[in-house]
């Protein structure tokens, strides 16, 4: 059986992965040159169930949990397990008992607790909320690792203006915004990466704020991914001059190293959504979309990649039997 799959970023790559695990025979087309095209691209990598919660409905928390397994299995050297320490400015250490109010799975951590899990925030925060269990990846290095061992498996990637020679039994469409699905909303996202040497931290750190909170996620090579803003729009134009002060301000009161960082990189992404921020695997004949991931692509995009590839193999079977009789 063929299945094609539009699309190239995490939604694509891991639905990719599930079929091909299962025996079809898939190719990948994405209208980008390459996988930097993709909105999974800007994506800040965290697998923050715990966090996630805190606006976001339950099965954010129970499926991202096992999400968080299945990357730990298939790219296990891109994984790391340990957890999401969520602070927030002297004047506003109230955010953290909201915070806690709706999230569960932490811990609460004291001035020296938090020296011992980031040295360089030691005696900036009195207190903080730790979620151990959480993890983050790199989302690049990510949707390289998953294209990598797509090809390995003998799965063929199309870019650009290539054509598809043969017919396909099947179509998934993960192609986010692109799809034009009236049921979607774009929201816009706008992050930051910097360069800051005399900043180290182990673990991405949210930093809450009552109008705009934003995460920092580290990088190799001492970047830092500043994030993200959450725009009920469709644009996806450059940056705005408000959001980059807002980020930077935020980095600079976690950190006083960001006041010496290099901004090495912008970018704007348009989250795909539907009205409960949850996604869908949706079929329609031979072809199933497969989208909505709002802000939680990578955490998510195994689960309903598993989903939907169970709802496209009995088909792609059906239709092979019904072509020989």
């Amino acid at each position: 059986m063929k299945v094609l799959v539009k699309g190239a970023g995490v939604a694509g790559l891991a639905l990719a992965f599930e079929l091909s695990r299962r025996g079809a025979d898939v190719i990948v087309v994405e209208k980008n040159r390459d996988l930097a095209g993709s909105a999974s691209w800007l994506a800040g990598g965290m697998l923050a169930p715990w966090c996630e919660r805190e606006n976001a409905e339950e099965a954010v928390l129970t499926l991202g949990q096992k999400c968080i397994g299945w990357w730990s299995n298939v790219l296990p050297r891109e994984v790391t397990l340990k957890g999401t320490l969520v602070v927030a400015p002297p004047r506003d250490t109230g955010e953290l008992n909201r915070f806690a109010a709706r999230t569960s799975g932490f811990d609460w951590m004291k001035g020296e607790e938090i020296s011992a899990l980031e040295p360089d925030l030691g005696g900036r925060f009195s207190k903080a909320l730790f979620f151990s269990r959480e993890a983050h990846l790199d989302p690049r290095k990510a949707l390289e690792g998953l294209k990598a061992r797509l090809i390995e498996s003998g799965v063929r990637f199309i870019f650009e203006t290539e054509t598809v020679s043969g017919e396909t039994d099947f179509v998934a469409d993960c192609t986010g915004m692109a799809a034009r699905d009236t049921d979607l909303r774009g929201v816009r996202g706008e992050m930051l990466i910097l360069h800051a040497p005399d900043v180290t931290l182990s673990r991405p750190v949210r930093m809450l704020h009552p109008r705009i909170p934003v995460y920092i996620v580290p990088r190799d090579d001492k970047r830092f991914m500043v994030g993200a803003t959450m725009i009920e729009s469709g644009d996806d134009g450059p940056v705005s001059v408000r959001s980059t002060m807002e980020l930077l301000n935020a980095a600079y009161s976690l950190h006083p190293g960001f006041a010496e960082a290099k901004i090495v990189e912008t970018g704007t992404g348009v989250r795909p959504a539907y009205f409960d921020n949850l996604p869908r695997a949706r079929l329609s004949g031979q072809r199933l979309t497969l989208n909505g991931f709002y802000r939680h692509g990578f955490l998510l995009a195994p689960h309903f990649a598993d989903e939907a590839a169970d709802m496209i193999i009995p088909l792609s079977k059906e239709t092979a039997l019904e072509a020989h009789h």
